[in-house]
């Protein structure tokens, strides 16, 4: 079975760490490893002095790391809507609890000659119902009208109407709202709707409602209704616009603030890969001892999942090819970063991918030295050889 390139390239880079520092394998994240090549007879060198002298790796890191992390998580600012002074007066603290739905309306209900006599039939008797005041014998009766005549807006308005004034908020709206889904352009449904909202304490639905109402067909009624809501609603609405533009505001300042970060970032892996490359003895040669607690925090280094990336995979499989071709990467920040993580492991990587040598493509002489010129054929003295 084929292994990913990706996880061919990712061992690739691993072996090469061992190779330079035989002491990673007596890390203890790596024991499995370990017990891996002695269960085939492999032997591992004992540790080196100065890793036994090395402290154990501590949690310091993963600590900082969540430390950072919780900075960067934004907070949520808390709602001040229990700030605002609300006029609640008229609020039903205890409204009714629908718990019937409508039937599905189907806009293409033909009704009969014989339905259409009830529903007429049904209708007047919930008006004069209405007109005496008996509120539940006229939503009784728009039911039955609209048990025959289900696709009239006007039955479910009025059936809305009689809710209201049995303090059945809820009811109210459930019937509104199928009148506007028959026609969404009824005043009257928007009118009571706008009402029930009122009653139920949520006033921007309840001036939203009005506004519109008024907007189709303006009555007195309804405008009372609307200045009754207005005060509330209007503080409302401008809580929610200063909640927006806070918000809108802290993601502005968190987005420039990590574009910032990621461009500090970035200009300090390309000046440390210039100032390894200038100094001739950077990138991956160099000795020194190896450090456990660098191997542990680059092992979970979250960043190190560029590795996966194709860009990177060529790079370091066009390197391992042939050393010299890194010097076509040293303008290229990505591989930059990945090269500066990998050299934070204390030096010591000397060897690593084939011998790569200093970060230097020209060698270790300097930063400055160029590579020697082949002949040009021209120039020199004629040499005459036997």
């Amino acid at each position: 079975m084929d292994l990913p390139a990706q996880a061919v390239m990712q061992l690739k880079m691993f072996i090469s760490l061992v190779k330079a520092n035989p002491d990673i394998l007596h890390n203890p994240s790596l024991s499995f490893f370990k017990d891996f090549i002695e269960s085939f007879g492999g032997k591992i060198p004992s540790p080196s002095k100065d890793f036994k002298n090395q402290p154990p790796p501590t949690s310091s890191s993963a600590s900082s790391g969540d430390a950072k992390k919780s900075e960067e998580t934004p907070v949520e600012p808390e709602s001040e809507e229990s700030d605002l002074e609300l006029d609640n007066s008229g609020v039903i603290e205890n409204p009714d609890v629908v718990t019937t739905s409508l039937p599905e309306y189907n806009c293409d209900l033909e009704v009969s000659e014989e339905d259409f006599e009830k529903f007429e039939q049904h209708k007047g008797e919930a008006i004069r119902a209405y007109q005496d005041g008996e509120y539940q014998k006229a939503f009784d009766c728009y039911t039955k009208a609209i048990e025959a005549n289900p696709n009239i807006a006007a039955m479910y308005a009025k059936r809305g109407q009689c809710c209201l004034k049995m303090r059945q908020p809820n009811a109210c709206v459930r019937d509104c709202d199928r009148a506007l889904l028959i026609n969404s352009n009824y005043a009257a449904a928007y009118k009571y709707r706008g009402r029930a909202h009122r009653l139920l304490g949520r006033w921007t639905e309840a001036a939203q409602d009005l506004r519109q109402a008024c907007k189709i067909d303006m009555d007195d009624e309804a405008d009372e209704w609307l200045r009754e809501v207005t005060p509330n609603a209007l503080k409302l609405e401008e809580h929610k616009r200063k909640y927006e533009r806070k918000r809108a505001e802290r993601e502005l300042r968190e987005r420039a603030e990590r574009v910032a970060r990621a461009r500090e970032e970035h200009a300090k892996a390309a000046a440390a890969a210039k100032e390894r490359q200038q100094s001739g003895g950077g990138g991956f040669g160099g000795g020194g001892e190896f450090d456990p607690n660098n191997f542990a925090s680059f092992l979970n280094d979250p960043d190190m999942k560029d590795f996966m990336d194709p860009e990177v995979i060529a790079a370091f499989e066009d390197i391992e090819s042939n050393p010299a071709n890194i010097s076509k990467y040293q303008d290229n920040p990505k591989i930059l970063a990945i090269i500066e993580k990998l050299a934070k492991l204390k030096g010591g990587l000397g060897g690593m991918m084939g011998g790569m040598g200093g970060f230097n493509p020209f060698g270790a002489g300097g930063a400055n030295t160029p590579p020697p010129q082949p002949p040009t054929g021209g120039g020199g003295p004629d040499l005459e050889l036997d």
